[in-house]
């Protein structure tokens, strides 16, 4: 998974020495209006790494393309309400954690769905980062919001909930029975999640991500990347960086937030939506 599509998002702040990180991206603009549609088709990029397992995806070729494609399109849901659907977030979650932390997936969640329009349960993304011999689980959590102060809320509630024992432990079971043997990570990661394992250990070697979008106010004053605007965004983006620190977050675990302010969450949406369906129908 080294041939990746190439880097869309601005990244406007990057500081990994905070605690919590911080990370703050953005579209961008063009001829004055924020990149819904360019941004909307960078995400559809990424649409068959997301979807498809680790060996379907590796059986990539000219042939079989389209049809994986198409497959890919309809595992992530079929459905007229899609405005509430969390799927696009979980696109975004994997977008940038692929592109900030050159990550790789070690599951697709959403390929394990038991209906076509169910949600998946669980950690949004489940990717890890390789460092020589060491490994390090990314398990991530994505709000697709077009309110900050909702997103952070709903967040912190489920960030408390999802790192307690018997949840984790539930978690790394799910996780390990859906590992593609052919990864070569595998049997790695099976061996760092496995009851046996403290969790003291795994918990020095866990980082989570959590993404955040909203409407932003700075997006929508401004028409261009210009100093003023590159000055807006990082006063909002740190104010809300601030929000979130003060909520009772878990202390024993590396969290990074990845703020991904928006012009129009509907826009981005409706766009989403629409090459989606085009996709289903290749």
């Amino acid at each position: 998974m080294d041939d990746k599509p190439e880097s869309f998002l601005e990244i406007i702040v990057h500081d990994i020495k905070l605690e919590p990180g911080l990370t703050g991206l953005c579209a961008g603009y063009e001829q004055g209006v924020w990149r819904h549609e360019s941004f909307a088709s960078h995400l559809m990029e990424w649409l068959l790494e997301f979807a498809l397992n680790w060996s379907e995806y590796e059986k990539i070729r000219g042939s079989n393309a389209t049809a994986l494609m198409r497959r890919a399109a309809n595992v992530v849901y079929n459905s007229e309400k899609y405005s509430k659907r969390g799927e696009f977030g979980e696109l975004l979650l994997h977008v940038a954690m692929r592109q900030v932390f050159d990550t790789e997936p070690a599951i697709s969640k959403i390929y394990y769905k038991s209906a076509v329009n169910d949600t998946v349960k669980g950690f949004d993304a489940v990717h890890v980062v390789v460092n020589g011999n060491e490994i390090e689980l990314w398990i991530g959590e994505a709000k697709f919001y077009e309110d900050i102060n909702d997103a952070i809320t709903d967040v912190s509630k489920e960030l408390v909930e999802h790192t307690k024992r018997d949840y984790l432990r539930n978690e790394f079971a799910l996780i390990t029975n859906k590992l593609d043997d052919k990864w070569s990570h595998s049997e790695h990661l099976k061996k760092l999640l496995s009851p046996n394992t403290s969790l003291d250990e795994v918990f020095s070697r866990i980082c989570i991500p959590v993404l955040l979008t909203y409407n932003s106010n700075a997006i929508a004053n401004h028409i261009s990347m210009s100093d003023e605007y590159k000055k807006a965004i990082e006063e909002e983006l740190l104010c809300f960086y601030d929000k979130f620190t003060k909520r009772d977050l878990p202390k024993s675990l590396r969290i990074h937030l990845l703020l991904v302010p928006l012009g129009n969450k509907k826009l981005l949406v409706d766009e989403l939506n629409k090459k989606l369906k085009a996709m289903q129908t290749i």
